[in-house]
């Protein structure tokens, strides 16, 4: 199975808000940047689009990893939150309906695809490419 490296990160000017998503994808010894952005969404909508968008690129099923500053889409995951909505038909521990329910049922579904990890980075700090995501989102904001 083939091995891609995905950095994202979605951004907000208010919340909710102009939003931006940027994403890189890293295969062998090719990088490519895909973006794009939103005039009315927030900040969490942007940090799922981001890596929804990352993994519709991919052509074939493949050994993933995620890295985000996004805790909220990180530990859905690593955590195994998104396991329990789904047990109780998409309602969070509080027995509310899980915001953005699409968003996470499209992302699940590729996570079925792949072989996927997600790796929590500290987000605006020295990682190149997490910095360079948040330029991506941050770009669209300004379109």
């Amino acid at each position: 199975m083939e091995k891609v490296i995905i950095y994202t990160d979605g951004a907000c000017s208010g919340n909710p808000g102009p939003g931006g998503w940027g994403t890189i994808l890293m295969y062998k010894d090719t990088k490519k940047e895909i973006s794009g952005g939103e005039k009315n969404t927030t900040n969490n909508i942007m940090e799922l689009t981001a890596v929804i968008e990352g993994l519709k690129k991919l052509k074939f099923p493949c050994k993933v990893e995620i890295y985000s500053d996004s805790a909220y889409v990180v530990n859905a995951f690593e955590q195994k939150w998104i396991y329990g909505w789904m047990k109780k038909n998409w309602k969070n521990s509080s027995g509310e309906g899980v915001k953005n329910k699409e968003l996470w049922q499209e992302l699940y579904n590729l996570t079925q695809i792949h072989e996927v990890k997600f790796i929590k980075v500290k987000g605006h700090s020295d990682n190149v490419y997490n910095n360079r995501c948040d330029e991506l989102a941050r770009g669209e904001i300004q379109k």
